[in-house]
């Protein structure tokens, strides 16, 4: 009986007309967002972590199994398209050392590959911070998002993704965290914060209703911007968790495929990284290994090596006399 009533309620709702104008006309199209979560082979411990972390923070997501394959990745449409999803988030694991990132819109595109670096996640970070689950995010976006054609369409991907809709599957009607997305040396730094309300004191009430100077600090401006308007409450921000950043590396106009419309021409491979540190190790190695022959055959000539006999010079007594 109480699902019958429900669908009562909700017809009723929609037929009555609400300002005089009927509910046809008066009704806006809602964001219907689903993102699709999943990993390749070879994550470790730290990369599932994270996949957890986003699975929590993105109440309208579904996560799937791992993916055996790293080299058809446009089975992920199918999936998508299985799991009613029009937004992929992929995880590849390369070595068992760099994690790649694939967020595309499924299915007919655009695709952007990420290499996510500096990774923490929300169990090792043991910040003070806490959000509820379901709740809905606050995104913000740097100004730099707005300079170049490329940075907008990652801007418009990353709000399909981790913009939660209003009225999804799990979701409720709460705001109370920010995701922060930052454009630094070509690179997307990602925080994610509470919202904190907190009572202010008395002492902190009567110090900001007084006139303040040029020297006072932007904080007592703050409490007392928030006292006036905000019924004597001031608003902070203390970070969550996880936190990690993303290198663009090349956007593809369809979903795990098609042409490249953009590449980043100063990435360089954390494999390319690691091959030069490798070469110049072994590039003092071997000048180590040619000092060590010269020293030794400069010993031997002057008969200094243990061992070898120095040959006779023309002024000993056993050349002249003998």
């Amino acid at each position: 009986m109480a699902a019958v009533y429900k669908s009562l309620s909700k017809t009723s709702k929609k037929d009555a007309p609400s300002n005089g104008v009927p509910a046809s006309n008066n009704t806006t199209p809602k964001s219907r967002q689903r993102v699709l979560i999943l990993s390749s082979r070879g994550i470790t411990y730290r990369h599932r972590h994270l996949l957890n972390d986003l699975y929590a923070l993105l109440p309208h997501s579904r996560k799937d199994a791992k993916l055996d394959t790293k080299t058809k990745l446009y089975q992920l449409n199918e999936l998508a398209d299985l799991y009613n999803c029009n937004n992929v988030l992929f995880f590849e694991a390369r070595k068992g050392k760099d994690l790649y990132i694939w967020m595309s819109k499924a299915p007919n595109g655009p695709t952007v590959k990420c290499h996510l670096q500096n990774l923490h996640t929300t169990s090792e970070l043991h910040f003070p911070g806490n959000c509820l689950r379901g709740s809905r995010p606050i995104l913000s976006f740097d100004a730099t998002f707005t300079t170049a054609p490329h940075l907008l369409l990652i801007k418009e991907l990353l709000t399909h993704i981790f913009g939660v809709p209003k009225g999804a599957r799990k979701t409720k009607p709460f705001v109370d965290h920010v995701m922060g997305f930052t454009i630094v040396d070509f690179k997307i730094w990602i925080r994610c914060f509470e919202i904190r309300e907190t009572a202010i004191a008395k002492s902190e009430l009567l110090r900001a209703q007084q006139p303040t100077t040029e020297a006072d600090d932007t904080s007592t401006k703050e409490v007392r911007a928030v006292g006036e308007k905000g019924g004597d409450t001031k608003i902070s921000l203390v970070e969550i968790g996880p936190r990690f950043i993303l290198t663009p590396i090349v956007i593809l106009e369809s979903s795990f495929g098609g042409p490249v419309i953009y590449e980043n021409k100063e990435f360089v491979s954390p494999n390319q990284i690691r091959s030069d540190l490798r070469k110049s190790k072994a590039g003092r190695y071997a000048q180590r290994s040619e000092q060590q022959i010269e020293r030794k055959a400069k010993k031997g000539d002057l008969g200094l090596r243990t061992g070898k006999e120095r040959p006779p010079g023309e002024l000993e007594d056993r050349v002249l006399f003998a």
